[in-house]
Formats: structure tokens, sequence, C-alpha cells
């Protein structure tokens, strides 16, 4: 089972590179719905619900501001380094509830994370150079990051 967790931990490390705030606010529903559990851990504040209000609203404002120009590339270092970070403590949740190896969660989230960031970055100016508009490919990226994280979430009972 520890194996599935790394996995889930691994995908939702990749639905985190795609959206950055996606990750942490899934997490903190899971938690408050009882889909995850972080009980004894250092992530217990993310199932307080000011946590759960604050990442949702980042999240959402996330979801807005990436269709604006002016927001970096997700592949700049500092977005990176801030995606590898929420997707390593979005999968130590992961690997916490399902009962797998802490560092290996982490490690398998921020892995996921990097590569999430890149093949989202890549695939999408492939389809927008092809002449598809960058709103409608940055929904569809959108609902793949909220579906993908939810569907991930919810299979991952404790």
């Amino acid at each position: 089972m520890a194996v599935f967790a790394l996995v889930y931990c691994f995908l939702l490390g990749g639905v985190t590179g795609l959206r950055s705030m996606s990750g942490p606010a899934l997490v903190c529903w899971g938690i408050h719905l009882g889909w995850l559990t972080v009980a004894g851990s250092p992530l217990l504040f993310l199932g307080n619900p000011i946590s759960l209000a604050a990442f949702s609203v980042l999240a959402v404002g996330e979801l807005i501001g990436d269709k604006l120009p002016q927001i970096p590339n997700r592949i700049d270092p500092g977005p990176l380094v801030v995606r590898m970070v929420f997707g390593g403590m979005s999968g130590w949740a992961l690997a916490l509830s399902g009962h797998a190896p802490v560092v290996a969660g982490v490690a398998c989230a921020a892995v996921g994370a990097v590569a999430g960031a890149f093949a989202g970055f890549h695939i999408r100016r492939a389809i927008t150079r092809k002449g598809a508009k960058d709103f409608v490919v940055a929904m569809v990226e959108d609902l793949i990051a909220v579906g993908g994280g939810i569907f991930l979430i919810s299979r991952h009972l404790t």
C-alpha cells in the first residue's frame, strides 16, 4: 500500500506543478472532509479552518492570476521552488495518511511538482503555438489540476 501512496504523492506533486496552490488547498480539504489524517504531525495546521480558507482563496486567486500575461513562468526558479515546497508539503500529508515513508513522500511529490511544472509549461506552449487560445488551454489545465487533485485526495483514504 505504501507504494501506491508514493505514486499518489508524485501525482499530487504533478498537480501542484501545474497550479502551485492546488496541492495545499486540496490537502486542507481532504483533512477537513476526513479523507486524510495528519494527526500528531507538524502538518496539523492544515486541518485548521483558517488554513482551509487561506489556501482555498490563494488557489482560486492563482486560477485567475494564471491567465494574466505578467505572471512569471512556472519554470522560473522562484515559482519552481514554490511548487516544489508546496508539492513536498502535500506529499508529506499523503505519505502520513497512507502510512508511507514521509521522506520518500516529500521527495516523490517535489519531483512530481518539477515534472508537472515543466510538462505543463511545454505542453501549453506547444498547443498555443499551433493556434489554440491560451485562455482555453489554461482553463483545460485548471480542470486537470483541480479535477485530478480531487480525484487523488478523495481516493487516498486513510
